[in-house]
């Protein structure tokens, strides 16, 4: 499928995670692709770990297996997991998934934001990809068959299509004319590593509290990552204590499951909101990750919701090469904005209700909660159907 003289099949903006994963899923296909990135990343270091982390899913590890990433970022550092254990504070049962009930070697790798963004981008090169890059997009042009994007110093892009993955705050959804519906949880996530008395057993563990939910990531040298939900001023204190005041108030929250608790680094709190863009797609533009869902970190879905997004795209043009249908139509566009939308608005609202059910100290809730997560342990066929929807492999 080539682009006509001068003219690009795709062109991406944003060269996070998602951008540049669909940069180079796009270029494997054999499309003429630009990635238009502001600020390029900087080099991923081994002594400096990234403080924000992902618990990838095997669909998008797969996927980046395909495009000659994977095994890089394995090389580097990732963390696999073989379990999970979810409990709540107030009693009740705990749902637990295994790797060996499942029949596998892993649920899923915990992964440096910081080293996928590198490892990805260190293969957009040799993929073909034009990166433009620091540049911005300054103005967008809807023509009848295209898109024509301006950029700071000038250049002009045009291309088939323009797909917006450009973040939260995305510039090229608002040149686009999308818009948003957005709800602030009051709530930030406070995100550290620390050290704990017990090994994690290679198992990523989650309470919850009445404040929101506090997950233990397990990565490697035996460290953990903490992704701590917390009420905004709440938040502002925990950042604010010293180090023994907070490794004794995160080993009080985690009920000293691993015993003992110590911070090896600083503390950041993020806030925590859901945000749903009203139309993945107008005319030649697309939107995805997180320029298309922000959702709640409960479930550590976020960068595979977006990764999906590309798995989806990338689908619609494989399914039109045999009829020589052409890929990046509008109507063959809506189609995926459609199918895209419904699934990430479905999990957003699902994870939003998890969370208002289980940072909540009503009475009620408080009784429920933990008596379903038991009951939920208890039946292997909810637990694996659980699992291996947010592992994407089920529909």
């Amino acid at each position: 499928m080539n682009a006509r003289r001068g003219r690009l099949n795709a062109a991406v903006v944003g060269g996070g995670a998602v951008g540049a994963a669909c940069a180079l899923a796009l270029a494997d296909l054999g499309l003429e692709v630009a990635l238009i990135e502001a600020q390029a990343p900087p080099p991923w270091r081994a002594d400096r770990p990234d403080l924000r982390v992902y618990a990838f899913a095997p669909d998008n590890a797969a996927l980046l297996q395909r495009l000659g990433v994977w095994p890089r970022v394995l090389a580097a550092r990732a963390q696999p997991y073989r379990r999970m254990r979810v409990w709540d504070a107030a009693g009740g049962g705990e749902l637990a998934f295994d790797a060996d009930a499942f029949g596998r070697g892993e649920l899923g790798w915990i992964v440096e934001h910081g080293l996928l963004v590198d490892k990805l981008w260190a293969a957009l090169s040799a993929a073909g990809v034009r990166v433009c890059c620091p540049a911005k997009v300054e103005a967008l042009e809807q023509l009848d068959d295209g898109v024509r994007l301006r950029l700071d110093d000038g250049t002009r892009v045009e291309a088939d299509l323009a797909i917006a993955a450009d973040g939260a705050e995305s510039s090229v959804r608002g040149l686009a004319g999308l818009g948003v519906d957005a709800h602030s949880y009051a709530q930030r996530g406070v995100v550290a590593y620390v050290r704990t008395e017990r090994p994690h057993e290679n198992t990523a563990w989650q309470r919850f509290l009445p404040s929101g939910p506090l997950a233990f990531l397990p990565c490697a040298d035996g460290t953990s990552s903490i992704v701590w939900t917390l009420p905004e001023a709440e938040a502002a204190r925990m950042t604010a204590m010293d180090d023994e005041a907070f490794g004794a108030a995160l080993t009080a929250a985690f009920g000293a499951r691993l015993g003992q608790t110590v911070p090896l680094t600083q503390r950041v709190a993020f806030p925590l909101r859901r945000q749903l863009v009203r139309d993945y797609a107008v005319g030649r533009v697309a939107v995805i990750g997180d320029a298309a869902h922000v959702v709640h970190p409960l479930a550590g879905q976020g960068v595979n919701l977006g990764l999906r997004d590309v798995t989806a795209l990338c689908d619609a043009f494989e399914q039109a090469k045999p009829r020589r249908a052409e890929a990046l139509s509008p109507q063959r566009l809506a189609r995926w904005a459609r199918e895209r939308k419904s699934e990430n608005a479905a999990a957003a609202y699902a994870f939003d209700g998890i969370n208002r059910v289980f940072s909540n100290d009503g009475v009620a809730a408080t009784l429920l909660r933990g008596h379903l997560l038991g009951i939920a342990g208890r039946m292997p066929m909810v637990s694996h159907g659980l699992w291996r929807r947010a592992a994407g492999l089920s529909a």
